[in-house]
């Protein structure tokens, strides 16, 4: 007798899952697996962490994919690790050797090298990555052999401390801005340094506020039950943790939530992003949503679907 399957059941789930990336897993491996464990609906991730990286990725789920832009947007830290003395086709350990070198630093050019590339610089993207040209990710120009020129990027490096140097390795942390790729910054050192270097290694370890000792690996969620699950995520304002908040009257909650602006007497002029509370007739204060301020009017922007009225 064939035996039938039973149609898995999505439920609509809202929070963030800080999860600790796997080597060798792709961001978007790493969601759709949490995403079948919780059984969501909907899910979304913060921006892409190549496969050979491990660490900090913020999962959005429900209406917490809302507000996941504003993880793009937020300033970034990693542990880099840097073999020194070759230079690969990918910037990275999974690329040819290019060149090698027997030439090796010592401290004083390692901390000058530092320096140099401290604060802001024009950054050219690595031709293995997502941007997009012409509608194709950059990488598949790359496997296919053909160059595509880009232009270089501002970003900004806050800090770079070492952890550690030996003959043939160098282990960084770094303080950086959206945009970065710690590739290019590894290769951009090692040509600084006059060897040559790859990234071996990378984790982050924040981001937008959140901290590698916070997050849970895939194994460790696997092996909980569906309600630890639930109880791991992060409300959806842990992504807004950063703006003001305001809270409404029962009143004023009811106008926003139905897509109306409200008045709402501030000495502040203009503020582009606010967290917003209220009360949405259960009798508790709740989070509703982002909403913008303009001359003592609130005006929502983005609203947790679960309070908007129709």
């Amino acid at each position: 007798m064939k035996q039938t399957q039973t149609k898995r059941i999505k439920r609509p789930v809202h929070g963030v899952l800080l999860l600790d990336k796997p080597y060798g897993a792709s961001s978007n491996q790493a969601l759709q697996k949490c995403k079948w464990l919780l059984q969501a609906e909907k899910g979304g991730h913060t921006g892409v962490l190549d496969p050979l990286a491990t660490g900090l990725l913020p999962l959005c789920f429900g209406d917490a994919t809302k507000f996941a832009q504003r993880m793009l947007d937020a300033d970034k830290r990693y542990v880099a690790t840097l073999k020194l003395g070759a230079t690969t086709t990918t910037g990275d350990l999974e690329g040819e050797v290019l060149q090698t070198s027997s030439l090796r630093p010592d401290r004083t050019a390692v901390d000058e090298a530092i320096a140099h590339f401290t604060g802001e610089y024009e950054q050219v993207p690595p031709m293995y990555s997502a941007l997009k040209h012409e509608g194709r990710p950059l990488y598949e120009y790359a496997r296919a052999g053909i160059h595509i020129e880009r232009p270089a990027r501002r970003i900004t490096i806050y800090a770079i401390e070492v952890l550690s140097f030996s003959e043939d390795e160098l282990v960084l942390d770094v303080r950086c801005s959206k945009g970065t790729y710690i590739r290019t910054l590894s290769e951009d050192i090692g040509a600084r340094l006059g060897c040559g270097a790859h990234l071996s290694g990378l984790r982050r370890t924040e981001t937008a506020g959140f901290r590698l000792e916070e997050t849970i690996t895939v194994a460790e969620f696997e092996a909980m039950t569906l309600a630890e699950r639930d109880a791991r995520l992060l409300p959806a304002d842990s992504l807004l943790a950063d703006l003001p908040a305001v809270t409404l009257d029962a009143a004023a909650t009811d106008k926003l939530t139905h897509g109306l602006s409200v008045r709402f007497p501030s000495e502040d002029g203009t503020i582009a992003g606010l967290r917003v509370y209220g009360d949405t007739g259960s009798g508790q204060v709740s989070f509703l949503g982002l909403a913008e301020l303009l001359d003592q009017v609130l005006y929502p922007r983005r609203l947790l679907s679960t309070v908007v009225h129709s």
